[in-house]
């Protein structure tokens, strides 16, 4: 159960969004934030006064000033938070549910509204059972392939032993993929299609002459 949430219908329908390229957020995942705009320090203090929900969102083109929203991002709650003595709000949002970007409101606040569709996405409330006939091999192989050519290391076996969904997702969120590759992440069906897209991103990386990050056609 994400975030004592169990019903679609619990969720609010109208949510404020932290549009950031590159970083996504999962159900149960936990994204740290560091806030210092002042656009995003009022809506802090907005959500910080009600349900604590932000929409976290990519972007996909449009003008420099009003980003075009891509068209799925993922509900947080609030669920730490501390305020430093310069002025800056750091945060931990922890995933509850995706949803479908719907009618932006056009509200006269500094920061962007959207009416949140959570259709199709009911199984994100729930976690999915650690599934004891998966093989995270192809993925461990692949990741390994993928740190071997940065020089980094993880905690293997941390890495063999953690809840499938943890694993997947964890590293969804942490690696630095392109956002187009990031969106793909997210947009996943299920769990499944996440680490089979997962191990192809690591596994085309790793293969890759040049630095850049993989891209997903």
């Amino acid at each position: 159960m994400a975030q004592g949430y169990v019903r679609i219908s619990d969720l609010p329908q109208v949510i404020p969004v932290f549009p950031l390229d590159g970083a996504i957020l999962l159900p149960r995942g936990q994204l740290p934030l560091n806030i210092f705009e002042p656009r995003y320090l009022n809506m802090l203090d907005d959500v910080m006064a009600g349900d604590r929900i932000i929409g976290m969102v990519q972007t996909v083109g449009g003008s420099r000033a009003r980003p075009k929203l891509a068209p799925v991002g993922c509900a947080g709650r609030v669920t730490a938070y501390a305020e430093t003595s310069d002025g800056r709000y750091l945060i931990t949002l922890t995933g509850i549910v995706r949803f479908t970007v719907g009618e932006e409101l056009p509200v006269g606040l500094p920061y962007r509204q959207v009416r949140a569709s959570y259709a199709g996405f009911e199984q994100d409330l729930v976690a999915p059972e650690d599934n004891l006939l998966f093989d995270r091999h192809p993925l461990l192989e692949a990741l390994k392939a993928y740190l071997n050519r940065r020089s980094l290391d993880v905690d293997w076996e941390t890495a063999q032993e953690a809840p499938q969904e943890a694993l997947v997702n964890s590293l969804a969120m942490a690696l630095p993929f392109e956002p187009a590759a990031k969106q793909a992440l997210l947009e996943a069906p299920d769990l499944a299609k996440r680490s089979e897209t997962l191990t192809a991103l690591l596994a085309i990386d790793a293969a890759a002459d040049d630095e850049a990050p993989p891209s997903v056609q």
